[in-house]
């Protein structure tokens, strides 16, 4: 992987509502955000991270690492509704007036306690071997076909969203997939111009779906918690280098 034209922008606002200090809430003996900052540092230097956070104790959690966080986020893009693409435009921005041009933005959750180095390295391949490739996200697979999903109904009743799916067979209908909530890698072009998932051409980056965990509630905590431990990952083979 070609490192040295690639920003990666780890967005990690301090105000979740569900989980206090989500970011830098401890799982597995460490603060969350070191978990995926810790696999980013198998292949970039410090130099290439760029945290984006409007919270004091995370820019103090993530520089006890030598990651130097050099704005504080305005609180115009701190709120729950701003979307991670106007984050990630305002980082490369800065990035760009102050550090040097770069041609690919990779946006990181500080939730992937699952990343992958070598997921991110079959991603860069997909959208250096496609000219019209905006993006490439990762995703994994719905467990159960999505065209025979259910709501409750205004009476209380179960209705299917699509009644012409009842009787089809699993096999005869499209699997469908979703974000696995770890990583965009982005041309910086696309991030420049603000082009979200719906205005891009985007490639999926498949992962199992054993190593796709979302983290909103203390309940994904202990889910997520079970899972790292499962795989090896704790406190006691933390392969951390300090940047």
């Amino acid at each position: 992987m070609k490192a040295n034209n690639l920003l990666i922008i780890v967005p990690a606002r301090g105000g979740s509502k569900r989980i206090l200090q989500k970011n830098i809430k401890n799982i597995c003996g460490q603060p969350m955000i070191y978990w995926p900052l810790m696999e980013l540092s198998k292949e970039f230097p410090s130099s290439q991270i760029l945290v984006s956070t409007d919270n004091s104790e995370v820019i103090s959690t993530v520089e006890k690492k030598g990651i130097k966080v050099p704005f504080v986020r305005p609180q115009s893009l701190s709120d729950d509704f701003t979307g991670t693409m106007a984050v990630a435009t305002h980082a490369l921005a800065w990035f760009e007036k102050n550090v040097s041009a770069v041609d690919y933005v990779l946006i990181v959750y500080p939730t992937a306690v699952l990343l992958n180095i070598n997921d991110i390295s079959t991603a860069f391949s997909f959208l250096k071997n496609d000219d019209n490739c905006d993006c490439v996200m990762s995703a994994t697979n719905f467990v159960f076909p999505i065209q025979r999903a259910m709501f409750q109904n205004s009476e209380g009743y179960a209705q299917m969203f699509k009644p012409e799916n009842l009787m089809s067979r699993s096999q005869d209908l499209v699997e469908a997939m979703h974000d696995a909530g770890q990583f965009y890698l982005y041309r910086s072009r696309a991030v420049r111009a603000g082009k979200d998932l719906n205005k891009s051409n985007v490639k999926l980056q498949l992962l199992d779906r054993n190593k796709v965990v979302d983290i909103d509630t203390l309940e994904d905590f202990d889910v997520a918690e079970t899972r790292m431990k499962m795989l090896g990952l704790d406190k006691t083979n933390f392969d951390w280098k300090v940047f």
